[in-house]
């Protein structure tokens, strides 16, 4: 007749199967057979006549999850003593159980929305900032491919530079990765235009040149560096010198976006756009301004400041056309391009040099200003710049009729960015705006509140609040809706439009306002 069955409690399998080809045996303890009563005998039965202590000599033996589990108190898993889930957390999926946790929380059902649609927009913005500057992991693994090769590992796609900027001549270089052609930049610095170190250091940001790996190396025959007389192998015409100059050693940084034109160069060619379509141009520069005001707080946080913030130096790189727009190029001076600084220097090496001598007394007459105080002087005369008012830098910091260059009211953007760049170029360092207000204004002007919200209503933190709760559910719903449509995926505006709701306040949106309207 069979054993009678053995108490559950007293039932540890998972502590007297051997595993599989273990040598985790004590010694002294019989070979076990197939079929033999070892391997069903709880070990407290088994070898009775041992010693504890020889039995603790014994190896570790790997758990049964699954056993372990079956003894384990109920109450784990009991909804009444379980925490409530995180809002975070929460998909379409979750258990009712967990749902109903939820619902009787103090915060109650508007709570919960407003919490999910918060996480969601998070997730949303981490996704396409992913999409746009590449996984963080798959870069370092790119950095650590290049490190080490020069000229003759890369393969140059085109002799003559994708783009020349202030301080550097780029060239297109391909590289095979992970059995893909990638494309980058070879960054070739201009003489005294050196800013290796800090770059070096800077982190990853969508508005800020991404360094992947240098090397110093003679420059390849074929390289054309325009303006450079006695040092390039072809004149303007394509024909050789007579007697080329011994090509030079430089230093050379491997950038991972292609700048295709400088902000300079984008303002020059866009007359026509801005006369034709102004509120389509306008908002274009207030995007734009935006990206470049992102990237001067993330330096700040780091304490670096921009080199010389001049449109030259500001670099313009064309997004990648989403998946339904593959083999629609479209004009660069319609689509909105990515905007790189590519120009630093650490805050406590030196100050920023002043362009002008008039930009000098200006600042030597304010009160003990930072090293990058200057970046709220040229931020704002960029925004003349961008709007084509012909004025420079010393005619703004003149004073001398006490007004600034009027800026013609062509969409509904002109009046705002009238008012900011009035704003960053105060006389009053006290009534000066930052670069962080500069950004929420530029984020209001760009997706509200616009004044017209408060023409019924007295303008109010509640007001606000509930202006920001309806918006983020009709964005989350815009999401959605493009998805189910198979429209074009979110790209770069969409990205900061995102960024713009997941952080702000109503607090942030009143103190803005005030100063905006």
């Amino acid at each position: 007749p069979p054993p009678p069955p053995l108490p559950k409690k007293q039932l540890q399998r998972a502590e007297s199967l051997p595993e599989p080809g273990s040598s985790h045996r004590c010694h002294g303890d019989p070979e076990p057979r197939a079929g033999s009563i070892l391997y069903s005998i709880p070990p407290a039965r088994h070898e009775e006549g041992a010693p504890p202590r020889d039995r603790a000599s014994c190896g570790p033996k790997k758990p049964l999850t699954k056993s372990q589990s079956l003894g384990e108190p109920l109450a784990r898993s009991s909804p009444q003593k379980a925490s409530s889930p995180s809002l975070k957390e929460l998909t379409f999926g979750t258990a009712d159980g967990e749902l109903g946790q939820l619902l009787e929380s103090p915060a109650g059902i508007c709570g919960v929305i407003l919490g999910c649609q918060e996480a969601a927009l998070a997730r949303l913005s981490a996704h396409m900032q992913e999409e746009l500057v590449g996984p963080e992991e798959r870069q370092q693994l790119l950095e650590a491919e290049l490190a080490g090769k020069r000229w003759a590992e890369l393969g140059v796609l085109d002799p003559r530079p994708c783009c020349q900027s202030g301080d550097a001549w780029y060239f297109r270089v391909g590289f095979t990765f992970e059995h893909r052609q990638l494309q980058f930049a070879a960054k070739v610095p201009k003489p005294c235009c050196s800013s290796l170190g800090v770059q070096s250091s800077l982190g990853t940001h969508c508005s800020i040149q991404r360094l992947l790996g240098r090397f110093t190396d003679r420059l390849p025959r074929e390289l054309v560096l325009p303006g450079i007389p006695g040092k390039q192998s072809q004149g303007p015409s394509g024909e050789e010198p007579a007697c080329p100059a011994a090509r030079p050693v430089l230093q050379v940084l491997l950038c991972a976006e292609v700048p295709q034109q400088t902000l300079a160069d984008f303002m020059k060619g866009s007359h026509v756009l801005h006369r034709t379509s102004p509120g389509h141009y306008e908002r274009l520069g207030c995007l734009l301004l935006l990206q470049l005001c992102m990237g001067l707080e993330h330096l700040r946080g780091q304490n670096v400041a921009q080199g010389d913030l001049c449109p030259e130096n500001l670099l313009l790189v064309q997004c990648s056309p989403p998946q339904s727009q593959q083999g629609q190029k479209e004009p660069l001076g319609l689509s909105l391009p990515r905007l790189l600084i590519s120009s630093f220097f650490k805050v406590q090496d030196k100050q920023r040099p002043c362009s002008s001598s008039q930009e000098q007394d200006w600042t030597q007459g304010l009160a003990a200003p930072s090293p990058p105080a200057g970046a709220e002087l040229n931020v704002g005369r960029l925004i003349y710049q961008i709007l084509h008012v012909d004025t420079s830098l010393e005619n703004i910091l003149s004073f001398r009729s006490k007004r600034l260059p009027e800026i013609p009211s062509l969409s509904i953007y002109s009046a705002g960015l009238k008012r900011l760049a009035t704003l960053l170029l105060h006389r009053d360092p006290q009534q000066r705006v930052s670069i962080e207000q500069a950004r929420g204004i530029l984020q209001v002007l760009l997706w509200g509140p616009r004044q017209e919200l408060f023409a019924r209503s007295r303008k109010s933190l509640a007001l606000l609040r509930s202006w920001l709760e309806v918006k983020r559910a009709l964005l989350l719903l815009r999401f959605a809706e493009n998805s189910a449509a198979a429209r074009a995926s979110p790209g770069l505006e969409e990205w900061l439009c995102c960024q713009y709701f997941q952080g702000v306040t109503e607090d942030t949106l009143y103190q803005v306002t005030q100063v905006l309207y």
